[in-house]
């Protein structure tokens, strides 16, 4: 049953907090107040009466002659900086020759407010305001004009959910073109309205246009000190500093932590790159352009400040000791204990989410997934190698006697060079290791006997992910499509042997983790032929009250890309209040991975349309990811997933957690 709502509906640009979102959540969400809670960035309750908060100016025109007038109407969101957007509500009476009132926005917060109060319908009930909204013949059009600062120019625009029809549509572009005149244009905000706005031949501006304009966007608020270093490619990352603010281009897959990140490409929510900003706390900003504009600071001591509404460089004098961020320093913690009293391969069928202690969560979400989802979605097989098994490797190796005498070398503890150097030959030591004879007759047995020896991805699945304030994003290794008996074992001691990459063990050192502690169970499933693959969350990831949206990343192919965050992925969020479907992005890929018949991933170039997803299968992934939410107690989630053909499948699952993810 649909819930009754208030109604006020803003321009869906850049609004203070909509910032955080753009090129991640974007402000693509219009703005409803409807709840007694503390409204979103998006939602609103209804204004205290005038008398409490006196607005200047007439009342409403039925004219915009000028940007005086538009001014004198508009309420103003953040002005004076970088995110300002003036905008005005207005209301279109079809009962009256079309009448149009270009509403005093800070004086009248809801359209039906200003409709009760100028007595136009002064009993509007659910079913009438509802039917504003969704009848074809209703009575008044509500919207809403802005002042897009990066096109410029007006725009006007509707409710998301609102089921606009053609004839609607073109008495509204009519009444404003007569009635405002400066130039405008519509502004769609689902993919019905920009399907109709093209159907008629009406031009039109996309959300997604709007947000390639985008100057800056804060994509993790707060302030830090450090040396600010412009970092042109992967490559010169090799000794990042935990005082250093990196000015990037092409985004990394994963790296140490740093004080503060400023990135020029637009990337996605769930990228590795902000999940990690998100869960060491620093500072992360998207700014177009930033190597050129913050070249005369290359090399220099800064403080960095990043707020919802702008971000500021400021020359400092470096300090003799500094902490890198604002971020609290870390405080030793333990990691989840590992149960070393299981060490049979474990199919998925057999796991539930218990077994998480000797299984990690991803293999045992996966296995409490595999019954309940069908026939919508379906798990791809597999099998756990539990953290016995990685156990019983590490001390035949006697890896923690090698690593504590790695870390009394001199240095070690001091420059990140040497780090990286030794880290890496421990790595070499445990992958090129020769595999236990008995472990490997038994994983080519389960491999052969449960998956037919098809190609499967070997990931991991340890104790050191998913923890609330430790992200794990992109820190271990995932082998891709192994076809080989003899390549399996390998791949296997390629997962383990990632524990030690550079970027894992800098990033559990900033958490206080401890580097002895860490437990790595496998993961090998079936290869997914994946048409298209992505990641969701089964809310809007920045409001927790706002569960009616699920955000949703994709691009074609498999899925590695989506959370590698190179290149922007097609965005989308669909309400199943509005049924709509608002695009924040479409993918900027110009190729796509796909499985090797020999083993391993190739690219292969992309052509025709961006558009990966279609609104059928958008609304069929949300409803996915909420029966997956209720599969696993209710509690909201970061799902990976992928399309083969006409069907679904669930990669993997864990409880999305503010600030930590994949």
């Amino acid at each position: 049953m649909e819930r009754a709502r208030t109604h006020l509906y803003q321009p869906q640009r850049v609004s203070a907090a909509a910032a955080l979102l753009l090129f991640l959540l974007c402000a693509a969400t219009q703005a409803w107040a409807q709840t007694a809670r503390k409204p979103s960035p998006y939602e609103y309750r209804e204004q205290a009466p005038a008398a409490a908060a006196p607005a200047q100016g007439p009342d409403h025109l039925q004219r915009i002659d000028n940007r005086a007038q538009f001014m004198q109407l508009a309420r103003v969101y953040n002005p004076g900086t970088a995110l300002e957007m003036p905008h005005l509500i207005f209301v279109i009476d079809r009962r009256n020759d079309g009448r149009i009132y270009y509403i005093n926005t800070p004086r009248h917060a809801l359209h039906e407010q200003f409709v009760r109060r100028q007595g136009l319908l002064p009993r509007l009930d659910k079913a009438t305001l509802n039917a504003q909204y969704r009848d074809p013949q209703r009575r008044f059009l509500f919207g809403t004009v802005a002042w897009q600062r990066d096109l410029p120019g007006y725009t006007y625009e509707f409710w998301e959910g609102d089921q606009l029809t053609a004839a609607l549509l073109r008495q509204t572009d009519q009444v404003l073109h007569a009635s405002f005149r400066d130039a405008i244009r519509f502004k769609t905000n689902s993919t019905q309205h920009e399907q109709l706005a093209r159907s008629m031949g009406l031009p039109f501006v996309s959300q997604e246009a709007l947000l390639r304009e985008q100057r800056f966007l804060p994509l993790n608020t707060g302030r830090a000190e450090g040396r600010l270093r412009i970092v042109r490619s992967a490559e010169q990352l090799r000794d990042p500093s935990p005082r250093d603010i990196l000015v990037l281009d092409e985004v990394p897959i994963a790296f140490a932590p740093v004080a503060g990140l400023v990135t020029q490409r637009p990337s996605t929510l769930l990228s590795h790159v902000n999940l990690l900003a998100k869960g060491w706390g620093i500072p992360n900003v998207y700014v177009r352009d930033a190597q050129s504009a913050l070249r005369q600071y290359d090399g220099r001591w800064v403080e960095l400040e990043v707020s919802n509404n702008d971000y500021r460089v400021t020359p400092r004098t470096r300090p003799a000791r500094t902490p890198s961020s604002t971020a609290a320093s870390p405080v030793a913690r333990n990691l989840p204990r590992p149960d070393l009293s299981v060490s049979a391969l474990k199919p998925l069928s057999a796991l539930r989410v218990r077994d998480s202690s000797h299984c990690g969560v991803k293999a045992a979400n996966l296995g409490a997934l595999q019954n309940a989802l069908p026939p919508s979605a379906r798990v791809p097989d597999g099998f756990c190698i539990p953290f016995a098994h990685y156990e019983a490797a590490m001390q035949r190796l006697q890896v923690a006697e090698r690593l504590a005498a790695m870390q009394r070398r001199p240095g070690f503890a001091t420059d990140a060079g040497i780090r990286r150097d030794a880290l890496a030959t421990l790595r070499a030591q445990i992958s090129n290791a020769a595999p236990d004879p008995a472990f490997v007759r038994s994983l080519q047995a389960q491999w052969q006997q449960q998956l037919h020896g098809g190609g499967v991805f070997v990931r991991s699945s340890s104790n050191s992910e998913d923890l609330p304030g430790f992200s794990g994003a992109g820190l271990y290794t995932t082998v891709p499509n192994v076809t080989r008996a003899d390549a399996l074992a390998k791949a296997v001691h390629t997962v383990w042997a990632s524990v030690y990459n550079f970027e894992a063990y800098e990033a559990r050192t900033a958490a206080g983790l401890g580097q002895d502690a860490v437990a790595m169970a496998v993961l090998v499933q079936t290869a997914a032929p994946s048409d298209s693959s992505g990641v969701m969350i089964t809310r809007d990831p920045f409001d927790a009250a706002r569960r009616h949206i699920t955000y949703i990343s994709a691009k074609r192919g498999l899925g590695i890309r989506v959370v590698e965050g190179k290149r922007q992925a097609e965005q989308v969020m669909y309400s199943t209040w509005s049924k709509a479907v608002q695009v924040l992005s479409r993918s900027a890929e110009d190729t796509q991975l796909v499985a090797n018949a020999s083993g391993g991933v190739r690219e292969v170039p992309i052509t025709g349309s961006r558009q990966v997803l279609t609104d059928t299968l958008i609304a069929r992934l949300a409803a996915i990811g909420n029966k997956t939410k209720q599969t696993l107690g209710g509690v909201d989630q970061d799902i990976e997933w992928a399309v083969v053909g006409d069907e679904v499948l669930i990669l993997q699952s864990r409880p999305y957690v503010d600030g930590s993810s994949r």
